[in-house]
């Protein structure tokens, strides 16, 4: 008899993000029905969900202000497994990937998948951006507030400190 193993419990960050109403209704609506969305994910075993902010576009733009927070969830999908779901959800909400920055109904980015770290065409870990974003960071403060950069080694309070001058408040 084969004893198939356990598979390993990891913790992945999740930026999510909306600036266009969608079928869900407002871009705030779609980032929480998202989040339910995720909950019910075969391999997602349990999330954590930030306080929703409002922020302006970056790079500024003449969009109209994002809804952002950040999900911390506890999964077995590896990181491939867990983009491709991400990427499927974005579709199912109506996302249109047309330019870089374009406004969107739904963005998932996996902001971080445990500690690794890697560079590929297809995905980059830890989110190469992530840390110069306040609509990042602080949800992900929210979420894992003794988050530790893989890359850098720099905690979550001091790279809050580092974007604190960016437009973004809570709104929910």
């Amino acid at each position: 008899m084969k004893i198939k193993p356990e598979k390993k419990l990891v913790t992945a960050l999740v930026a999510v993000g909306a600036n266009l109403p969608s079928a869900q209704g407002s871009p705030l609506s779609a980032c929480r029905e998202a989040a339910g969305v995720l909950k019910q994910v075969a391999g997602v075993e349990d999330i954590q969900v930030s306080s929703w902010y409002e922020s302006a576009p970056v790079p500024p733009s003449g969009q109209p202000p994002y809804v952002n927070g950040v999900i911390r969830l506890l999964t077995t999908l590896g990181s491939y497994e867990l983009l491709h779901v991400l990427q499927g959800v974005e579709q199912d909400f109506g996302r249109q990937r047309s330019v870089a920055n374009a406004a969107r109904t739904l963005d998932l980015d996996i902001i971080a998948y445990g500690d690794l770290c890697q560079d590929d065409p297809v995905l980059i870990l830890p989110h190469p951006r992530a840390h110069e974003r306040a609509f990042v960071m602080m949800p992900l403060c929210d979420v894992a507030p003794d988050w530790v950069h893989p890359v850098s080694g720099v905690g979550i309070k001091k790279l809050v400190q580092q974007v604190s001058e960016q437009e973004i408040r809570r709104i929910v």
